[in-house]
């Protein structure tokens, strides 16, 4: 049995729980709320019998898709460290944090009348995202590539509100560009000669 005496869920039925998770965030970030959920199980490559025993209620499959795009924006960061240096990691996950706004655009009414039911969809994502941002950070600080008196509270406010100007292609290319500056303002500078 699985954790809470759950099941474990068979490798078939998981797959398709992804297919569903990745396939939703696609259709919600580009047709928002309203997105009819047989054309999310058709896109995914799954019957609408099968979505709908994953995700009883609309809510509830934005609430996961909300909760799966967290994790694999946390779970990016020591997998990028692992391939990158640590300032060109830390760089590559804002990108991935663009992204992810950029998902949560299409589904962020949802996500609020969720929340007013009394759930709440959020949870621990913020203190989530910061931990992975703390991750990428200190690993720039221990090579000595960021300044140190910047926190990942402050980090994340940033990049929060940089991630609101992305709405659309050019207005994320100038988003892009405030990040580049916000990541040039974090590095230390290069000592010259004394």
């Amino acid at each position: 049995m699985a954790e809470g005496g759950q099941r474990p869920q068979r490798a078939d039925a998981r797959r398709n729980r992804e297919k569903i998770l990745t396939t939703a965030a696609r259709v919600f970030a580009a047709e928002g709320l309203e997105a009819h959920l047989e054309r999310i199980a058709k896109e995914a490559g799954v019957g609408s019998a099968t979505l709908y025993r994953n995700f009883p209620t609309r809510e509830a499959l934005v609430e996961a898709v909300y909760r799966n795009e967290v994790a694999q924006l946390c779970d990016a960061a020591p997998a990028l460290l692992a391939a990158k240096p640590p300032f060109d990691a830390l760089r590559a996950w804002t990108r991935l944090f663009l992204d992810y706004v950029t998902t949560k655009f299409g589904m962020i009414d949802a996500l609020r009348a969720i929340a007013a039911t009394g759930s709440n969809p959020y949870g621990h994502s913020r203190e989530m995202i910061q931990a992975a941002l703390s991750v990428l950070m200190d690993a720039c600080v221990a090579t000595g590539t960021i300044r140190t008196d910047i926190g990942p509270a402050d980090i994340s406010a940033a990049l929060e509100g940089i991630a609101l100007t992305s709405a659309s292609p050019e207005q994320r290319k100038q988003a892009e560009r405030l990040l580049d500056l916000t990541l040039d303002g974090l590095q230390t500078l290069p000592r010259g000669p004394a």
